[in-house]
């Protein structure tokens, strides 16, 4: 009989407290969390209390075929908390890529936290599966990737799919799909399973979902395509900043022509804004800098299945619905005539800027509820 005591977790106040961080720190960046997962301001006391009392829940990342660049898109989140705290207490778990240990002792890491945790850690897993010529094209230690991820799935509490390689099988099951990548919700159905795509995922977005689940217990909620609402419940075309431009009749011809120049609408130039769902818009990267379109660079789609294989990158789509009416780009001029471009700017902008307003009010939030969550 194994009478081993499990050692009692540290919870995440008591980490942050050890890396040296304020009061102050914590309680900005539980302010961020509650914006990003969609709480109201009055949940920021639950989130900080959840994170205060709760012990860290173990945490297996598993790497398969992809390009790591969900983790490089994690460690790069722009609050500090985030890599410091959540990731490096993570990587002391197992993470193929981030963790110091490696061989022996890195499977001993991986089988530790298996049997002591046993349905009660969190399987994370970047990259999609090949079930081709019977798993070879990506083999860990005389195993395949199938084996393993059956393996480490069975006494997990819920699973997360990192990017859109474990979300949809991104690049690697595109046709004719050589290694036959699958994405990780075919292959385990008795398991709930969170899927967060993009290639990679918003940095604040994979911490989101994870203080979610650390607060509540549960996965958040998710749309009918398994991805949190919270964060893809908005096409990016309805949070664009160029949106008034695209009502306008107003776009880019070619690249760095006059209306580029002008920031005109990018989707002549094969935009997916209007059928991607994503943060990308509102969440931004690089700690909210900027993002593709902003950047004069169309939006590819990457957070949806099959982006890869929906027609050319640079050329746009036909239609799509805009206003509650069918247009498309070359009619759009003529409808938009009977509509000042003032007046949907307001439109647009109070659109695009909603959910960057409540973040800012939450920081503001927790700036001034500092006090009342000092211990």
């Amino acid at each position: 009989m194994n009478n081993e005591i499990i050692p009692k977790q540290p919870t995440y106040y008591e980490e942050v407290q050890r890396k040296g961080y304020s009061r102050r720190d914590f309680v900005k960046f539980v302010s961020l969390m509650t914006a990003f997962i969609g709480l109201e301001q009055s949940a920021i006391g639950k989130v900080a209390k959840a994170l205060e009392t709760k012990p860290r829940m173990p945490v297996i990342w598993l790497h398969f075929q992809e390009c790591t660049c969900c983790s490089e898109s994690f460690i790069r989140s722009s609050h500090p908390i985030v890599a410091d705290i959540l990731l490096d207490k993570i990587s002391l778990d197992y993470s193929e890529t981030l963790m110091a240990a490696s061989g022996t002792q890195a499977e001993a890491a991986l089988k530790n936290t298996m049997t002591k945790y046993k349905g009660q850690y969190i399987l994370c897993v970047e990259g999609s599966v090949p079930l081709g010529a019977d798993g070879v094209y990506c083999m860990i230690g005389g195993k395949t990737s199938l084996q393993i991820l059956h393996e480490v799935a069975e006494g997990a509490a819920a699973i997360i799919a990192w990017g859109s390689c474990a979300s949809n099988g991104c690049v690697q099951s595109a046709k004719p799909n050589p290694t036959q990548a699958t994405p990780i919700h075919k292959i385990i159905t008795n398991k709930p399973i969170i899927k967060v795509p993009g290639c990679p995922p918003i940095g604040e977005v994979m911490a989101g979902v994870i203080v979610h689940y650390l607060t509540f217990g549960v996965i958040p909620e998710l749309d009918r395509l398994g991805r949190p609402k919270a964060f893809y419940n908005k096409r990016v075309h309805d949070t664009c900043y160029r949106r008034p431009f695209y009502d306008a009749g107003l776009f880019v011809e070619s690249f760095d022509d006059e209306n580029a120049k002008k920031g005109y609408c990018l989707y002549k130039m094969g935009c997916k804004g209007p059928t991607t769902y994503n943060a990308c818009a509102v969440t931004k990267w690089n700690g909210g800098t900027s993002f593709p379109i902003q950047a004069g660079h169309p939006c590819i789609g990457c957070s949806e299945a099959n982006f890869w294989d929906n027609g050319r990158l640079y050329e746009r789509g036909s239609s799509f619905a805009g206003f509650g009416i069918e247009a498309d780009a070359d009619t759009l001029g003529k409808v938009a005539l009977g509509v000042t471009l003032g007046a949907v700017a307001v439109h647009a902008v109070a659109t695009n800027f909603g959910k960057s307003k409540t973040i800012h009010e939450h920081q503001a939030e927790g700036n001034e509820s500092e006090h009342e969550l000092e211990s």
